[in-house]
């Protein structure tokens, strides 16, 4: 069964860090691309960030530059680091998979997704 669990969500104030990481089972994930998504309350969920299978990485304008997505194969874990966090980084937060897939903004990997992880930053 595949499965992805999302983790390391949490309240922290604005200009601080988190880690959310993203565990992936019943599939081969060297063989997927991995987006993050977040839901912000009353707003469409949105891409963030992305990392092919071969390991390339796209973000998004809102995270550019304060998120890196990094994936661990051996650990079948993908991470996002995020540094410098906005209160308008608030929702839940998501990952997906999609098998080969390419990050390079034109779309999102949407095959299997986890139930999310809820990300707070007060000001």
């Amino acid at each position: 069964e595949v499965q992805l669990v999302e983790s390391g969500g949490g309240l922290v104030q604005a200009g601080g860090s988190l880690r959310l990481s993203c565990a992936a089972s019943g599939f081969t994930l060297n063989d997927y691309g991995i987006g993050w998504f977040r839901q912000a309350p009353g707003k469409e969920r949105e891409g963030v960030s992305c990392i092919s299978s071969s390991g390339s990485t796209y973000n998004s304008d809102s995270v550019k530059g304060r998120f890196t997505i990094s994936r661990d194969n051996a650990k079948s874990t993908i991470y996002l680091q995020m540094d410098r966090l906005k209160p308008e980084d608030t929702g839940i937060y998501y990952c997906a998979a999609e098998s080969y897939y390419i990050c390079n903004g034109y779309g999102w990997p949407n095959d299997y997704w986890g139930q999310g992880t809820q990300v707070t930053v007060f000001a």
